[in-house]
């Protein structure tokens, strides 16, 4: 349960962290904080507001990037995927998420058959 909970946030992070908007929100800030250094008169505590908040999301971001590297079988066909745009990557997304649900509902129906084969066959059995 919690494992699902936080596959489904890293994942939704790491797709907001990877968007051109993420990145622009990220230099405003940094731009905002270097205009305020004559304000604060660069002071220590200036410096120490950056340098926590850089040190907190790299921290994180560790954890996120180790996340999306747990891919127990990769597929070579994805080697340079990193140089497609964001729509290309969601396009790909949409279509191994697709395959991804027809494989569940194939297993399941496999497993459903299983489950009244076994309990038809003691029955049967019994009545032999």
């Amino acid at each position: 349960m919690i494992e699902k909970v936080f596959t489904r946030m890293a994942n939704r992070v790491a797709h907001l962290a990877g968007l051109p908007a993420t990145f622009a929100i990220c230099v405003l800030i940094v731009v905002a904080w270097a205009a305020s250094g004559p304000i604060f008169g660069f002071s220590d505590t200036w410096q120490l507001v950056i340098n926590t908040g850089t040190t907190i999301v790299t921290f994180l971001m560790v954890f996120l990037i180790q996340n999306t590297q747990n891919v127990s079988r990769a597929h070579n066909h994805f080697i340079g995927i990193e140089h497609l745009t964001e729509s290309e990557v969601e396009e790909i997304r949409g279509k191994c998420e697709a395959a991804a649900k027809r494989h569940d509902r194939k297993i399941a129906g496999m497993a459903a058959k299983k489950a009244v084969a076994g309990k038809a066959g003691p029955r049967s059995k019994a009545a032999v």
